[in-house]
């Protein structure tokens, strides 16, 4: 019910565009998060997008970096990633929310993607 897409392989400095297509539900009545978790290191929360796309919120780590949007028509939440650092380095999820639960942590949310992988080379 979510896919993921537009992970792959980039140097340190650049950009991706993260793509999270859903399906079976009703995308605008959910919260839109992105975490990320890499190898040996638990699931940590990246982006959130409100239901109405009205408010976001980051982590410290990808504030001013990474920009979380989300398109209704196309029931699609995008994460774009710029200034891109090694420490990127995750497989990145999507996940929709509906409960009203912190929304940083990952067990409050309904639903979640496969994961993308982004690695980020120095």
């Amino acid at each position: 019910q979510l896919q993921a897409s537009g992970g792959g392989l980039v140097q340190a400095g650049g950009s991706l565009r993260l793509s999270c297509a859903a399906s079976g539900f009703t995308f605008s009545r959910y919260g839109m998060g992105w975490f990320r978790q890499a190898p040996g290191k638990e699931r940590e929360f990246v982006a959130i997008i409100a239901w109405s796309g009205g408010s976001t919120d980051y982590a410290d780590s990808v504030k001013g970096r990474f920009t979380i949007s989300r398109d209704s028509a196309e029931n699609t939440v995008y994460l774009q990633m710029n200034s891109l650092k090694p420490e990127d380095t995750a497989v990145y999820y999507c996940a929709a929310k509906s409960r009203p639960t912190p929304y940083m942590n990952p067990v409050g949310y309904n639903y979640w993607g496969q994961g993308t992988q982004v690695t980020v080379s120095s």
